[in-house]
């Protein structure tokens, strides 16, 4: 009888993203029987595993999956082509994969824009939304991760804060209908995002009050927070009924799990001990390259993952 990994690389061998053709593939236990998932549902992201995986989307997913990952994000999915994003979800749906989140306001974030006054640029936040939410159905994605832009340093901190919870309302009258969440996204300006209006986790969770709304939710970015605030686990309990979603990456350097000063034994653990069942998307680079890399940031999430 064929393993599930023989079974899964007969099926998708006729699969290809783009024009990528099969290419050779350095898999950790590549004829073996797939290891068992991980304790929380982690999301890696495509480059993570290129060089154990190959070239073509599709067999990275199957590489993940084979080494219990359950779920996948992809910031870049709203710019692929609509046939690539359709190949995606048809593979993640016979692996069994989820589909993390994927970026709402990419290309309108640079920029004042949730907090500022002008009228087009408000408009057109709103049409990408619309745009979104398409990509969205396609790929079969419930996150959309909305980074509010920049601060305006034309008016007071409090119209601001009005001013984004008016546009984020006008967001969600677009998302909602469709069972899709925005996911809004604190960004430290320390290090990679100065100038950025959210950038605190009581900002995310006020503005959530404030929108009061399903589809209005905090993404917690646990290498952004530490940069900006730091006492991780007691921000997140305080802003727990408002975060939908998790994103890890140690530091300092945002790489994987025990590379930086994050004790991620501790603070998933809490996560796991909260009852919290949804995805931690992997958003940092590898601290090393090749398969060596690869295999790091893979024993990394074993040596940290609640059991």
């Amino acid at each position: 009888m064929k393993s599930t990994t023989m079974q899964r690389r007969e099926f998708f061998g006729t699969c290809t993203v783009g024009a990528a053709a099969l290419s050779a593939k350095v898999a950790i236990g590549a004829d073996e029987a797939p290891v068992r998932p991980f304790a929380l549902d982690y999301a890696p992201h495509f480059g993570m595993f290129r060089q154990s995986g190959g070239e073509d989307l599709v067999d990275q997913l199957k590489f993940a999956a084979d080494q219990g990952f359950r779920s996948w994000e992809d910031n870049g999915m709203f710019t692929r082509g609509e046939a690539d994003q359709r190949t995606i979800a048809q593979a993640m749906e016979r692996l069994g994969m989820r589909m993390g989140v994927i970026s709402a306001t990419r290309g309108t974030s640079d920029q004042v824009s949730f907090a500022g006054e002008d009228a087009v640029v408000r408009d057109r936040v709103v049409a990408q939304m619309h745009k979104v939410v398409e990509v969205a159905k396609r790929v079969r994605a419930k996150w959309l991760t909305a980074v509010l832009g920049d601060v305006n340093p034309g008016l007071e901190p409090d119209y601001q804060t009005v001013l984004v919870a008016d546009l984020l309302k006008r967001c969600c009258d677009v998302v909602e209908p469709h069972g899709l969440v925005l996911v809004m996204e604190p960004l430290n300006r320390w290090t990679n995002h100065p100038g950025k209006f959210l950038w605190k986790s009581a900002q995310g969770f006020a503005l959530c009050k404030a929108v009061a709304r399903p589809s209005c939710k905090v993404l917690f970015d646990i290498y952004h927070q530490q940069v900006s605030e730091g006492n991780l686990i007691a921000n997140i309990d305080r802003s727990w009924d408002e975060i939908a979603y998790f994103q890890t990456g140690d530091n300092p350097g945002r790489k994987e799990p025990g590379t930086g000063e994050i004790h991620y034994a501790n603070v998933l653990g809490h996560l796991k001990k909260r009852g919290y069942t949804g995805v931690i998307g992997l958003e940092h680079g590898n601290s090393r390259e090749g398969v060596e890399g690869e295999r790091a940031v893979i024993a990394a999430y074993r040596q940290v993952d609640p059991r």
